[in-house]
């Protein structure tokens, strides 16, 4: 017996969303696990800075007081990190490579060499996915536009 001539298109499509509904369900589910990821290194960064950065830099990412003047040994004091200071304007890599080198390791990375910096060196106790959170909980702080002119000076 044949089904109805009404009844094929109506089959073909309900085959047709059930299909649609599976693969968006294949695609959704690793677009969520990304975005669970991502919450979930943004508490370990919040965590991370709280611990190690924020007695420089400021819990509220506000960095010290006169924060572009010299400190007597000729450093500089911590600039804030939220969009007031600088960081923003430095690439995802010099960013990186400032927190896991250090200062001065990192301007040494550039052919700076002699480069005299504050900031400590933080590849011996923080993995580089530990580098990263930091970097993300520092950025997701951000408004949407500085947000944006950072991503496009990382690519």
């Amino acid at each position: 017996m044949q089904p109805a001539p009404w009844k094929l298109p109506y089959l073909a499509g309900i085959i047709g969303l059930a299909v649609a509904l599976g693969v968006a369900g294949i695609w959704a589910y690793p677009r969520y696990a990304q975005q669970q990821r991502h919450k979930a290194d943004l508490l370990i960064g919040a965590a991370i800075y709280a611990e190690n950065c924020a007695s420089c830099h400021g819990v509220n990412l506000e960095g010290e007081a006169n924060w572009q003047s010299p400190n007597p040994d000729g450093t500089l004091p911590a600039p804030p990190h939220n969009e007031d200071g600088h960081t923003w304007h430095h690439s995802d890599r010099l960013l990186f490579n400032y927190t896991k080198l250090g200062g001065k390791g990192a301007m040494a990375q550039q052919g700076l060499l002699d480069f005299n910096s504050a900031m400590p060196a933080f590849g011996a106790d923080l993995s580089d996915r530990e580098i990263n959170a930091v970097l993300a909980y520092i950025k997701s702080r951000w408004p949407e536009d500085i947000q944006s002119i950072q991503h496009e000076r990382s690519r």
